[in-house]
């Protein structure tokens, strides 16, 4: 009988992934049960032992819309597009306040959760993710205080009120890019901690809240919508009340800036990943 050759045994290369495998988004799906526990979490830690707890997510937007009111609507009669400044300025209160919250939380998602980093593996995007993802449970409660204005301002939606779920989209991915850029720098450098508080303050007299985008000149209006979040505020007066032009180049714009924060954070915080345990 003729000898049995024995094959060679195959040789396996492990490499890292490239492009978008080295993401691994898939485990996001894997660990939604973890995401859907951490997003109850911090809603349970966020209104504990709080006098008045979830009226926070209403307290905050209409103290602030009261005094754009007086200060930019009364005193400085700034244009509001035909539209009772009150509802012009809360609208636009709604995406900002998911947008700073989903920061000042998502910054410090990993620090605060160290123990779990730590000890136990699972794929750490899970942390701001969840953190940017609460923010919408305050979003929805304010947005219930909208809907009531608009009743007794008699304001009616639009026609494109349906797109306004896009335009909410629209102000995760930008909270959700800015968070992974803010969170994996704030491991390495706690200045983040610090500097935080100062750019959300000038990113809000960047951003069209207290005022009209038509107040800039039209040369400079696709500047202007390098902001992603001037997209969205505008998107949002634009699907409920009808304000601005609609979609168009300055909104392309903002989407394409929000897309590529997004893309770019996803890159540094899993460049970043692995040293997290050791820096933290």
């Amino acid at each position: 009988m003729a000898e049995l050759t024995r094959s060679e045994p195959a040789t396996i290369y492990i490499k890292p992934s490239t492009g978008i495998a080295a993401l691994n988004l898939r485990d996001l799906w894997l660990y939604r049960e973890l995401v859907f526990f951490l997003i109850w979490r911090d809603l349970k830690v966020r209104y504990k032992q709080t006098l008045l707890g979830a009226a926070w997510a209403i307290i905050q937007p209409v103290m602030t819309m009261v005094v754009f009111t007086i200060f930019f609507g009364k005193l400085a009669k700034v244009p509001s597009d035909n539209i009772p400044y009150p509802i012009f300025s809360y609208t636009a209160l709604l995406p900002w306040g998911l947008f700073t919250t989903a920061l000042n939380q998502a910054s410090r998602s990993l620090t605060s959760n160290h123990n779990m980093i730590t000890k136990v593996y699972f794929p750490r995007l899970v942390l701001p993710l969840a953190s940017v993802l609460a923010g919408v449970v305050d979003f929805a409660i304010a947005f219930l205080v909208l809907l009531g204005m608009m009743a007794y301002y008699h304001v009616t939606p639009t026609a494109a009120i349906w797109t306004l779920p896009l335009f909410l989209l629209l102000a995760l991915v930008t909270a959700l890019g800015v968070a992974l850029w803010l969170s994996a720098f704030n491991v390495q450098y706690r200045d983040v901690g610090y500097a935080l508080p100062f750019l959300t303050q000038f990113w809000l007299f960047i951003t069209p809240i207290a005022y009209s985008s038509s107040l800039v000149p039209e040369k400079w209006q696709v500047i202007y919508s390098l902001n992603p979040m001037a997209g969205v505020v505008n998107g949002f007066r634009w699907a409920l009340l009808g304000a601005g032009d609609g979609p168009g180049l300055t909104l392309a714009v903002s989407v394409l800036i929000s897309l590529l924060i997004l893309v770019g954070g996803l890159f540094y915080f899993r460049s970043m990943e692995r040293t997290f345990a050791d820096l933290i």
